[in-house]
Order: C-alpha cells, then sequence, then structure tokens
C-alpha cells in the first residue's frame, strides 16, 4: 500500500514562509527614510563602504533594501535596467517610483507565492518631487505587498520601535540635520547595545535642488556634522 501523501492546507504553508521571510529580515540591520524639506532622506545601519544598501535607480528615484544582500541587489539591478529602458523607449519623466514598485511588488508576489522559499528582503523606493507634496515613497514587503508611505518609514528587526520613535518626533519641513538626527535617535534608542557613529552609517539624500540627478551620498564628515548639530 502507497503511503499517504504528505498534505499541508495552502494557509499554514503561506504562514509558515511569510514566518521565514519575517525571521530573516529581522536579523538584518535597519532602514528609516525621513521626508524633509531638503528631499527625502535615508539612513541604513551599514558599516561596509562597498557593500551599499541604498542605491539611484534613475534621475530622482532611489532604491534602498533591507535583507538578504544578494537578493536585493538582484532587484536593484532589474529596477535599473526597467528604468533605463522605460527612459529610452518613451521619455524620462514616464519613469516614476510607482512603477518600479509595482513592477518589485509583482516579482516578489510570485517568488512569494510560487517558489519554495520566498526571499527574505523588503524594498523601499522613493521619489523626490519639485515640492515635498509631491514626495513618493512605496514599501515593497516580501510577500509582494505594496503600502504608500509617507513622512517616515522603517524597515528591518526593529520596524515597529523605529516608527513609532520617529512619528513622536516627525513633523513636515524638517531640515538636513534634524531629519538625520531623527533617524539616527531612533536607530540608536532601538538598539542600544550597539552605539550608532558616522562611520557604521549609510546615508544618502534625494535632493529636491538638484536639477537633474538628485541622489548624492553624504561622506562621512558631513554626517558627523550633523548629528553633532549642524544642519
Amino acid at each position: 500500500m502507497a503511503p499517504m501523501p504528505y498534505y499541508v492546507s495552502p494557509e499554514q504553508m503561506m504562514k509558515d514562509r511569510a514566518d521565514y521571510a519575517r525571521k530573516g529580515i529581522a536579523r538584518g540591520k535597519s532602514i528609516v527614510s525621513v521626508e524633509c524639506q531638503p528631499g527625502i532622506l535615508i539612513v541604513a545601519e551599514n558599516p561596509s563602504e562597498t557593500l551599499h544598501k541604498i542605491s539611484e535607480i534613475y534621475d530622482r528615484i532611489a532604491f534602498a533594501a533591507v535583507g538578504k544582500y544578494n537578493e536585493f541587489e538582484n532587484f536593484r539591478i532589474a529596477g535599473v535596467r526597467l528604468a533605463d529602458l522605460r527612459g529610452y523607449s518613451y521619455s524620462r519623466e514616464d519613469v516614476t517610483a510607482k512603477s518600479v514598485a509595482n513592477a518589485y511588488a509583482q516579482a516578489l508576489g510570485g517568488i512569494f507565492t510560487q517558489e519554495i522559499k520566498p526571499f527574505e528582503i523588503e524594498i523601499l523606493v522613493a521619489q523626490v518631487g519639485d515640492t515635498p507634496d509631491n514626495d513618493e515613497m512605496y514599501r515593497v514587503l516580501y510577500d509582494g505587498s505594496l503600502q504608500d508611505e509617507q513622512g517616515v518609514v522603517a524597515m528591518g528587526g526593529h520596524a515597529e520601535a523605529l516608527m513609532q520613535s520617529m512619528q513622536s518626533g516627525y513633523q513636515p519641513g524638517l531640515d538636513l540635520g534634524a531629519a538625520l538626527r531623527l533617524g539616527g535617535e531612533a536607530l540608536a534608542a532601538a538598539d542600544p547595545e550597539r552605539p550608532l557613529r558616522a562611520q557604521v552609517l549609510e546615508v544618502a539624500l534625494l535632493d529636491r535642488a538638484r536639477p537633474r540627478r538628485a541622489f548624492r551620498r553624504l561622506s562621512d564628515a558631513e554626517v558627523e556634522e550633523l548629528l553633532q548639530g549642524g544642519s
């Protein structure tokens, strides 16, 4: 007599995959993003000088991710190619954070439902506008869920605590220094045993004042000055 096939309900399978992905993401270091007067500031815990968690996707669009580096790096490359192709085929204005985030959501959703192992990543796609009202931030979860975020965003192992900390201190129109201190203090409070210094932070700004390519990285010296009270 043949043995009975092992059965797992779809609900339990999805729950197991979600738990697996969340645990993997929680082991990674966190990322926060803050809308501010100069643009959109993204701050990541990242001691590496070469393996970036924050990158440029297109003229005024940035990418940031937490989780397994090799998995989200593939998504970053795919996003750059998608943006380049769309900008070349149509126009540069047709490349938007929403279109890139939707493509990421569809891909992650397909992986989550069809593959044995889900990707252990969360992605942020941000686009700076001409005015703060036109800024956009989209958070793409491991299962393909897409969230439209405003003001502040937190991803990684301490996301809930980070969000609570930043929301309590956030107000529209922060200058660059205040935005960085808000994010840095939230990261430090979430894990007091690991004090944050400029050397272990990766910081980038989508600068709305720049004419075309808005993305720029902040040096350790700039970050240190801003954390000490500069604006």
